[in-house]
């Protein structure tokens, strides 16, 4: 669909499929295999690449949502994977091989730090972890063998943003392929591809489903740089995503603007109000002007998103009696739903890293990260409050 159409006009239109009987809705083709009406046609359709013949090769159901969101990313194509990590690695391993070298942020969620840090390694993948501000450290990580530049933007649990323009030309002057981790901003408010970088993959499980139903990643680009991860790891490693669950993510995406309008707007709503209660030390979110990162977020990002962090004074207790004392916000460890969605990074998604590691990187035990959903702004501030006014 071309890219002159809105946001909104794209996110409902691009790529539906209405099969042969014209259905308003994109059809789920439930099946694992396709059947040739002739031995020619089998042939044209494995050597010549002409229709479907088994899921883990295409379907077309999931095809059309990777056109959707390749629309939204305004990107040459999408790949869709079972799930966000399954995306990172089916985009490192169709990139990388045993003596290649990574440098990456070092704000990124726990799991894709694990990967980096204990499963990559096994397969002769070596990664340096750096602040990727400072561009003097990441040219002594440089060696002979350096093929990626990692980025998460903005960054998991703090909200760090990164300069992604600045970032991507000092990738392309030393030959790198930049990835963005965009799982935070989605297309919506932030499309890494139009500010340089080469590739984005994102954790459609979070804010692109949107209703915490489904477990969904995807990475969008050029052809030049999907083709190959299509038709090897891709296919190989299994890593596809099922008709069900491609239709409920293309079903997601069609309300996409409207949740994150009103998501952010209330996430906003709530770093204010958080700013200035006594029981907390510190809040985070890339739309206030105190943040470390506000005006790179305003140069390259249309939004804020629905993302926010506060440090509440008393450490781990203050935490734990602060998430207990909660009637309506959800202790879950995910994010993006339209629920509101509380958890503590500490103790779930960055437990693997060592207290003095998660110290160093400002991740404290009084942490907790807030996926701000579509309830009434009012609403959930009286929950936060009455939860706040239970530590005093």
């Amino acid at each position: 669909m071309r890219s002159n159409f809105g946001f909104a006009t794209r996110a409902v239109h691009a790529g539906h499929l209405k099969g042969e009987e014209g259905a308003t809705v994109t059809p789920i083709f439930q099946t694992a295999a396709f059947s040739f009406a002739s031995s020619d046609e089998a042939f044209r359709r494995f050597q010549l690449g002409e229709g479907y013949v088994y899921t883990r090769y295409g379907n077309p159901t999931v095809r059309s949502v990777e056109e959707k969101i390749a629309s939204l990313e305004e990107a040459e194509d999408a790949i869709l994977c079972s799930s966000g990590m399954s995306a990172i690695l089916v985009a490192l391993l169709s990139l990388l091989k045993s003596g290649d070298h990574i440098i990456s942020e070092e704000s990124i969620y726990g799991g894709t730090y694990t990967l980096f840090q204990e499963i990559l390694p096994r397969m002769g993948i070596e990664v340096s972890f750096t602040d990727t501000l400072n561009e003097g450290k990441m040219k002594e990580l440089l060696r002979p063998k350096t093929r990626v530049l990692f980025l998460e933007s903005p960054g998991n649990p703090l909200l760090k943003v990164l300069p992604l323009s600045k970032l991507a030309n000092f990738a392309r002057e030393n030959n790198l392929i930049t990835i963005v981790d965009s799982t935070f901003a989605t297309p919506y408010f932030q499309t890494p591809l139009k500010l340089g970088c080469d590739l984005v993959v994102h954790s459609a499980t979070k804010f692109l489903g949107g209703h915490g139903d489904l477990t969904a990643g995807v990475i969008a680009g050029s052809k030049a740089l999907l083709e190959p991860m299509r038709k090897t790891f891709h296919r190989q490693m299994g890593a596809i995503l099922s008709p069900w669950e491609a239709f409920l993510l293309g079903r997601g995406i069609l309300t996409l603007p409207l949740r994150m309008e009103k998501s952010a707007q209330n996430a906003m709503y709530l770093a204010e109000k958080l700013s200035s209660r006594p029981e907390v030390n510190a809040v985070y979110y890339p739309g206030l002007p105190t943040f470390p990162q506000h005006e790179i977020a305003r140069s390259q990002m249309r939004g804020f998103g629905a993302v926010l962090a506060f440090e509440l004074k008393g450490g781990y207790q203050a935490a734990v009696r602060f998430q207990d004392s909660l009637k309506l916000i959800l202790r879950v460890a995910s994010l993006g739903d339209v629920q509101s969605l509380i958890t503590h990074p500490a103790s779930t998604s960055h437990r693997m890293l060592s207290p003095e590691e998660r110290l160093r990187r400002g991740i404290t035990d009084g942490l907790v990260r807030l996926s701000v959903g579509i309830e009434d702004a009012p609403d959930l501030w009286d929950d936060i409050e009455q939860a706040l006014d239970g530590l005093s």
